[in-house]
């Protein structure tokens, strides 16, 4: 959770150093429709402990100045249950799983803007899962739903041109199959919720 932290205090040095507009006119609106972006949670691939060899890029389409859709793709491995929570247990030697799951996701998400830059959204990632045991070995596939409601800020950069979007958010999994019987013994311990999930996509409007 640190890291984090830290991360989320680069983002909004970084963005301070530049001038900022936190609403889109109806030319930008209009102009700039298309968005191409990604995340800097990318950064956490540099964790020794948990690398998630996480890839994410967006592609995203302004129906209105308030309207959003988007799409994402993300692929990632994880090797500790979802839905352990910040604290001691996060990370922590002796609560993974006997191996880990690799998945390819791609994501729907909707987006509304309500006064200036303060948004919610909802994406429903689709994650196609490859479980894999502590040899290496593929164990079976499985397939999990999981939606994240996100509340955040929007800050525009360089005349509009990029933004950056630090949020917060509440992941579930109301559909979950095909879990090997090793992850589902590690997994039982803990909810199918993570709360208080950091955010900080960034992009480029054309």
């Amino acid at each position: 959770m640190q890291k984090n932290v830290i991360w989320i205090g680069f983002a909004f040095v970084l963005a301070s150093s530049f001038p900022v507009n936190a609403q889109y006119s109806k030319q930008d609106s209009t102009d700039r429709r298309w968005f191409v972006g990604s995340t800097l949670l990318m950064f956490g691939n540099f964790d020794k402990v948990n690398n998630p060899e996480f890839i994410q890029l967006n592609l995203g389409y302004r129906i209105t100045s308030k309207n959003v859709v988007s799409f994402e793709f993300k692929r990632s491995i994880y090797s500790w249950p979802l839905g352990i929570p910040w604290g001691p247990s996060f990370d922590a030697p002796g609560e993974n799983y006997p191996g880990h799951a690799r998945i390819l996701a791609p994501t729907l998400a909707y987006q509304r803007f309500w006064w200036k830059g303060v948004y919610s959204s909802v994406h429903a990632l689709n994650a196609f899962e490859k479980y894999i045991d502590e040899h290496n070995k593929k164990i079976g596939n499985g397939y999990t739903l999981y939606l994240t409601f996100r509340l955040g800020y929007q800050l525009k950069l360089l005349k509009n041109r990029f933004f950056f979007e630090p949020s917060i958010g509440l992941t579930y999994w109301p559909v979950r199959t095909d879990v090997p019987d090793s992850f589902k013994i590690i997994e039982k311990e803990w909810p199918e919720y993570f709360g208080w999930e950091p955010g900080l996509h960034f992009g480029f409007n054309f």
